[in-house]
């Protein structure tokens, strides 16, 4: 997806020039995971044009295998971006209509043939908001998945401003999930994407953990096929300064609760929520220790909030570092 951006904390045409770069939810997930050492593709529809080649290039330059990408269509996907400040909230605008990945449908990728070889599939719940084709091509993705014995996440992420085709969220989420090994959501995603409710205020800036306890356990409840659920814990007193936690359950095991990190002059917040998934998913590979695993995708994403553009551009290390303790901002020489 192509991002234009405001310069600094502009407001939309303030100045008349946007920064562009290419982003998007599972393009996110792909580059973080090549930059933390794992063989990581990229699946989706771009068109055959000059606008379509670059986003191609740009995953590409990371190490991400881009030979599964459907080249059809006329359009990629926009959105605009205007980033808050203090008391001003950051604000998206969407222009996805009659791009190419909400053209697609199912039958335009061969599964098998991408599915081979594969442990891991990690899909959004933005893919399933863009078109009533887009929600069949993600079913049909992730049943192939469970066919061919990959383990399969998902991030509900719901945006509200992309569901306009006639179906809610629930109807399509709640089928989708279905299929999904290892959830992923923020405060707000259970409740909206699925349905799902404990009295839990997303809006207030306050997190009371107790019902984000009772949340994950009724998730599991009602996925009986879901292995484990992680949900982001962030308190948001202002647009530059957030708390940063999160919470995990297994199916048979503890509920888990990270460190909190007090993040201050927030740089970028965009793709938060993806670095998140991304760190997760290397984690649950990575570590036995499920409290290490859960440690090491808040970490992860909480250095996000230091870098401008959609991608996480971190290493291990640089992880394992800060979830170590060293989170002064000394210079290294």
């Amino acid at each position: 997806m192509l991002r234009l951006k405001t310069p600094g904390h502009e407001r939309f045409f303030q100045s008349p020039e946007f920064e562009a770069t290419f982003g998007g939810g599972e393009a996110n997930v792909a580059v973080a995971l090549s930059n933390y050492g794992l063989n990581s593709g990229f699946v989706t529809a771009l068109p055959d044009n000059d606008i379509g080649q670059h986003a191609i290039n740009e995953v590409r330059r990371f190490g991400v295998d881009t030979s599964m990408i459907r080249r059809s269509g006329d359009r990629v996907g926009i959105y605009y971006l205007e980033s808050g400040a203090n008391q001003r909230p950051s604000k998206v605008v969407y222009d996805r209509a009659g791009s190419s990945i909400c053209e697609c449908g199912p039958g335009d990728f061969d599964w098998a043939k991408i599915y081979e070889g594969a442990r891991w599939l990690h899909i959004t719940g933005i893919t399933p908001a863009l078109s009533q084709t887009a929600a069949d091509l993600s079913l049909e993705c992730v049943k192939e998945a469970k066919k061919a014995g990959v383990t399969v996440s998902c991030d509900f992420n719901y945006r509200g401003k992309l569901w306009k085709y006639g179906k809610t969220a629930p109807e399509v989420m709640s089928e989708l999930v279905k299929h999904v090994d290892v959830g992923i959501a923020n405060e707000e995603d259970c409740q909206k994407s699925l349905g799902i409710s404990v009295d839990v205020d997303v809006e207030a800036g306050e997190l009371d953990t107790r019902k984000y306890e009772a949340l994950s356990e009724k998730v599991l409840e009602l996925y009986p096929d879901m292995k484990t659920i992680a949900i982001t814990l962030r308190e948001s007193m202002s647009a530059d300064r957030n708390g940063w936690s999160a919470c995990l359950r297994e199916r048979g095991g503890d509920f888990k609760l990270s460190r909190r990190y007090e993040i201050t002059d927030i740089i970028d917040r965009v793709g938060g929520g993806d670095s998140f998934a991304s760190a997760l998913i290397y984690g649950l590979n990575a570590y036995e220790d499920r409290q290490q695993s859960l440690e090491f995708a808040v970490a992860g994403s909480c250095l996000k909030h230091s870098i401008l553009g959609d991608f996480n551009r971190v290493t291990v290390d640089e992880v394992e570092k800060l979830m170590g303790g060293d989170g002064s901002g000394r210079v290294q020489r």
